[in-house]
């Protein structure tokens, strides 16, 4: 049984994984490491039933308002220069904030993998991503969701 965490190190070396991610995240409202759960505990060999995959939708969302999206947004808004503050000092703190959103994204994963149990009947990648974004706050197109099953597979 691999960890969650590194399931998840490793699979974001894949092909056109991360791309996917970003996609997912920033054009159609999902949270990776929610959608990224579903797809391990599949891989696993360990099901998640829709009360699971809801309660897990409840924690990463409530945690993606709290830590994670904040974290990003400043994240981002640190990349580009700002005049008159200093370009070194202003990068080191962008890597300082990214550091705190990578911790944030790992405990939720870790809290995840927590919630998830030991057995259960086996699905698919595709259906276990498609079952998990039905249950976030919107759902992601299926094709898209079908094509990180396969790059995931």
């Amino acid at each position: 049984m691999s960890r969650y965490w590194d399931w998840a190190v490793e699979i974001h070396g894949r092909e056109g994984v991360d791309a996917l991610l970003i996609r997912l995240q920033d054009g159609h409202d999902q949270c990776v490491a929610y959608l990224l759960w579903a797809a391990w505990a599949a891989a696993q060999g360990r099901a998640l039933d829709p009360v699971l995959l809801r309660q897990g939708a409840a924690l990463a969302d409530h945690w993606e308002k709290a830590a994670t999206a904040p974290l990003r947004h400043v994240r981002r808004e640190l990349k580009a220069p700002a005049p008159p503050v200093d370009d070194e000092a202003r990068t080191a703190l962008r890597e300082q904030v990214r550091k705190a959103e990578f911790a944030a994204e790992r405990l939720l994963m870790e809290t995840l993998e927590e919630l998830t149990p030991e057995d259960g009947s086996s699905v698919g990648l595709k259906d276990a991503l498609v079952a998990a974004s039905a249950a976030w706050r919107s759902r992601a197109p299926d094709a898209i969701l079908a094509d990180l099953a396969d790059r995931l597979g």
